[in-house]
C-alpha cells in the first residue's frame, strides 16, 4: 500500500481516529497534514507529518488552513474528514450521560456534533475538492458510523451520522465527472482516548485500534480501482479482508453488521 508522493489532510487527528489515520497513511508514504485545536502548530511531528493549528468551527481559521497546505504541497490528493464535536463530558456527575434519552440530551451536544462534524466535513470536502477536480483524480473519506442506520446511544449522534452519509453521497454525485471518488467509512468500537475514558461500561472484545481505521484509508487511497466505492458506505474491518490488512496487534476484528450493532 504505497503512498509516496501523495498529499493527505486528515481533520481532528490530534488524537483519536484521525491520530490513528494520520499516522498510518505517513506510515504508507504520504505527507500529511493533520488539524485540530490542539495540534502543534506548523510543526513537523515527524519527517512525514506536519501539524496545523485550526478550529474547524471558525471557517476563517479552516480557510487559513487548507490555503496553506495547498501554497505548501502544491495539492491534495487525500481528505479524510475525523474532526468531530459532541463527545465531550461523556461522563458528568459519574454517570455515563451518552444514552440518556433525547430530552436529557443537553442540546450542546446536538450543535457540537454539526458545528465540529457534519459543518466542519463539509468545509474542509468544499476547500480540497478543487485542487482535486483539477487534477481529475483524489479520496473524501469521511468517518461515520452504524448509528446512520440505526438507534445507537442517542438520537443527535444518529442524526448526524445520517447527515454524513447522505453528505457522501450526493458529494459523490457531484464529483464522479471529475474522477473524485467520496465514501462513507464505518469504523468498529475504536480504542480512541475517549473510548477507553468508558471502558468499564463498553464490552471491547471486537474493538480496533485506531490506526486500524488508518490502514483501511491506506488501503483504499492506494487501490487503483477506488473509483467502483464512490457514494457508498465502506466498513473498515470488512476492507480488512478485502484488501488484506490486519490490525496492529495483528488480529482482524469482525466486520459488523447492522444486525449486530
Amino acid at each position: 500500500m504505497s503512498l509516496d508522493g501523495q498529499v493527505a489532510v486528515v481533520t481532528g487527528a490530534t488524537r483519536g481516529v484521525g491520530r490513528g489515520v494520520g499516522h498510518e497513511l505517513a506510515r504508507h508514504g504520504a505527507r500529511v497534514f493533520v488539524t485540530g485545536r490542539s495540534a502543534p502548530d506548523h510543526e513537523r511531528l515527524d519527517e512525514r507529518i506536519t501539524g496545523i493549528r485550526c478550529d474547524h468551527r471558525v471557517d476563517t481559521q479552516v480557510d487559513a488552513a487548507f490555503n496553506e497546505i495547498v501554497r505548501e504541497a502544491n495539492a491534495i490528493d487525500i481528505l479524510v474528514n475525523s474532526v468531530w464535536g459532541g463527545y465531550e463530558r461523556m461522563i458528568d456527575g459519574g454517570e455515563f450521560t451518552w444514552p440518556r434519552p433525547f430530552w436529557e440530551q443537553p442540546l450542546w451536544r446536538w450543535d457540537a456534533m454539526f458545528a465540529a462534524g457534519v459543518r466542519a466535513y463539509y468545509q474542509a470536502s468544499r476547500l480540497a475538492a478543487p485542487s482535486m477536480i483539477a487534477r481529475r483524480r483524489g479520496l473524501i473519506v469521511n468517518i461515520s458510523f452504524w448509528a446512520a442506520q440505526k438507534h445507537i446511544g442517542n438520537v443527535a449522534y444518529g442524526v448526524s451520522k445520517a447527515a454524513t452519509d447522505k453528505m457522501t453521497a450526493d458529494m459523490a454525485t457531484e464529483l464522479t465527472p471529475y474522477g473524485v471518488t467520496v465514501v462513507s467509512l464505518y469504523p468498529g468500537l475504536v480504542r480512541t482516548e475517549k473510548v477507553m475514558e468508558a471502558a468499564q461500561w463498553l464490552d471491547l472484545t471486537n474493538s480496533e485500534s485506531p490506526e486500524f481505521v488508518g490502514r483501511a484509508v491506506a488501503a483504499l487511497a492506494s487501490d487503483p480501482d477506488v473509483r467502483r466505492h464512490t457514494g457508498r458506505v465502506l466498513v473498515a474491518a470488512a476492507l480488512a479482508k478485502e484488501y488484506g490488512f490486519t490490525d496492529v496487534d495483528g488480529t482482524t476484528p469482525r466486520p459488523l453488521t447492522l444486525a449486530d450493532v
